[in-house]
């Protein structure tokens, strides 16, 4: 009898000795993606950004993991909080700025609020603020591969604990499972959805649970270590990749910054801030590259210098190119406005 699902309780946290092989690498998309979220926190607090912030301080280990591993013709769903993820899957660091400043070479063209990038053509998809739905959207683009015949391809969404509590979200868990697609499903449970703690969202124990219950195999890991999202995700994806059942792996942080910058976070105890999950991901990296001698002091200095200037170029790029022009702008949903023409004269 086939078995269709896995359920892994906690593994009890190890030092990474030696890391992952691709722990330094994943590092530095890390660092990058903390390094534009702050200059673009400084840039929102100066009145300078219209719409929302919203970044994944604390949450950096697990968002690169998922991106890392995924091949060019994967599918890529990525959320609010995967900056550092995005980064690893290839998205430029230009198209953020783009996003955020409103220029109309940016992917959004200057329209939307700045989370609903993506870049559908690279198998990145654009995030849904239904969150939940991503799941489904992945699952059928994924189903989508399958009738054309395509081979070797996995998808990855990613997912709230909150998210998990939507109907859309169960939905596409349970289709994923009955039609065996290569999907992988990244929970970070970072105790808040919004101001609601994870008390008031679910009653089971722990959220792998829930994965034999779909049909998935379940694993869970300590998000704030960047060896064990490597090692745990990773597999996920290759295990996926491979034909196993579809994957869902929960990974316990807790969100270091508000909802958003407009939300001040008042309604964390201090508590849970001194809490194991409640570790920043990319200190305790920088941490171990220290304690293992990975790295020296200068490079780690270098490092840090390099994603600054990265990060100071693109802002510029951006800030020198114009707003859209909402009357001359082709903003057409289905392609071009000629097609578009077309298709109503038809």
């Amino acid at each position: 009898m086939l078995q269709t699902a896995q359920r892994t309780g906690k593994p009890k946290t190890k030092k990474a000795t030696p890391p992952h092989e691709r722990f330094l690498e994943a590092f530095r998309w890390m660092l990058l993606a903390r390094t534009v979220e702050e200059k673009l926190v400084s840039l929102y607090r100066g009145g300078l950004i219209t719409g929302g912030v919203y970044i994944g301080k604390g949450q950096e280990a697990v968002s690169v993991a998922c991106g890392l591993f995924l091949q060019k013709n994967d599918i890529f769903a990525p959320l609010i909080r995967d900056q550092a993820g995005r980064f690893a899957f290839g998205e430029p660091l230009v198209d953020v700025t783009r996003t955020y400043l409103g220029s109309r070479l940016g992917p959004m063209r200057g329209r939307d609020g700045n989370i609903h990038r993506g870049r559908p053509r690279d198998n990145q998809l654009a995030m849904i603020s239904h969150l939940g739905a991503m799941v489904s959207v992945t699952v059928g683009a994924l189903m989508a591969k399958r009738f054309r015949g395509e081979k070797n391809f996995v998808g990855l969404a990613c997912i709230g604990e909150g998210g998990m509590q939507a109907g859309a979200f169960h939905e596409g868990m349970n289709i994923a499972a009955v039609e065996q697609v290569p999907l992988v499903v990244v929970a970070t449970n970072n105790h808040y959805a919004y101001s609601t703690p994870n008390d008031r969202e679910f009653a089971c124990d722990d959220l792998v649970d829930r994965a034999i219950g779909y049909g998935f195999e379940g694993y869970s890991l300590d998000g704030t270590d960047l060896s064990a999202c490597l090692d745990v995700i990773g597999g996920a994806v290759k295990r996926a990749r491979a034909g196993r059942p579809p994957q869902l792996v929960v990974a316990e942080v807790l969100r270091l910054s508000g909802h958003g910058e407009h939300d001040d976070a008042s309604y964390v105890p201090e508590e849970v801030k001194r809490q194991p999950f409640a570790r920043d991901c990319l200190k305790v990296a920088e941490q171990t590259i220290i304690d293992l001698n990975l790295l020296d002091a200068e490079t780690l200095a270098a490092w840090r210098k390099e994603a600054a200037t990265q990060v100071d170029e693109a802002i510029a790029t951006a800030q020198k190119e114009a707003a859209p022009e909402g009357g001359k702008e082709d903003w057409s949903a289905i392609s071009t406005r000629e097609l578009a023409d077309q298709i109503n004269d038809e």
